[in-house]
C-alpha cells in the first residue's frame, strides 16, 4: 500500500540501500532536492526495501491499519535529525569545511601543530550514518585537528599501506603515528576506542 520513511533516524543519503534494492523505482534519490523521493504508485508492497535498511527506518504499510501505526510510531520517536548532524567515522560528510582535496592534505594535515586526524573514504564506503560513531566520541579527551578525503587515486592507499577503507590516519608533525582500517558500527565502539587509545600511546 505505501512506504514510509523516518526521516527522524534516516541519513538520507542518494547511497541508500532501499533505493538499491527497490525492484520497482518506488524508491529513488531526488537530485535537486536532495533527498529520497517516494513513488506510492510504483509501490507493490514486496518489503525489500524494509529488509535492505539496517536501521529500520523504512517500513511498509499494506493496510490502512498498519499505515496508521506505523505514522503513529514515526512520530512519537523522540530522536530528531539534529542527533545524526556531526561528522561520524564512515559515513557521509556532514560539515563541508571537514572535506579536503590532495592540496589541503599537505596543508591541514601533514602541516599540522597539532595531532591530525584524516579520514580516506570512497563513496562506496559509505555506510548508515545512525549506526556510525561521530569522531567526537573517538577522539574524546585529545586536542586534534580532523578532516577527510575522498580516495580518488590509488596513490595515497599505496604511501600509507592502506588495504581497507574506510580508514583513519593519525599525524604527529607530519609523521604518521598510526591508522585504524575498516568501519566499525556503534556496537564496537570500544574496540576501536581502544585501538585508538594504542596509537596515542
Amino acid at each position: 500500500m505505501a512506504v514510509l520513511i523516518n526521516f527522524k533516524i534516516c541519513d538520507n543519503a542518494e547511497e541508500c540501500a532501499g533505493i538499491e534494492t527497490c525492484p520497482s523505482g518506488a524508491l529513488s534519490w531526488d537530485d535537486e532536492n536532495k533527498t529520497i523521493k517516494i513513488d506510492n504508485e510504483k509501490c507493490t508492497s514486496c518489503g525489500a526495501c524494509e529488509k535492505a535498511c539496517g536501521v529500520e527506518a523504512i517500513k511498509v504499510a499494506r493496510t490502512d491499519a498498519e499505515y496508521a501505526q506505523i505514522t503513529k510510531e514515526f512520530d512519537e520517536d523522540p530522536r530528531t535529525v539534529n542527533d545524526l548532524m556531526v561528522d561520524r567515522y564512515g559515513a557521509q560528510i556532514i560539515l563541508p569545511f571537514n572535506l579536503i582535496d590532495d592540496e589541503r592534505f599537505e596543508i591541514d594535515i601533514l602541516k599540522s601543530e597539532k595531532l591530525a586526524v584524516v579520514e580516506l573514504f570512497k563513496n562506496d564506503t559509505i555506510e548508515c550514518m545512525i549506526k556510525s560513531i561521530p569522531i567526537k566520541e573517538l577522539l574524546a579527551g585529545y586536542d586534534y585537528k580532523y578532516r577527510k578525503l575522498e580516495v580518488k587515486n590509488e596513490e595515497i592507499m599505496k604511501k600509507y599501506d592502506i588495504s581497507q577503507l574506510p580508514a583513519l590516519l593519525f599525524f604527529r608533525n607530519g609523521k604518521l603515528i598510526g591508522k585504524v582500517e575498516e568501519y566499525f558500527t556503534t556496537d564496537q565502539k570500544s574496540e576501536i576506542i581502544a585501538k585508538i587509545k594504542e596509537i596515542m600511546n
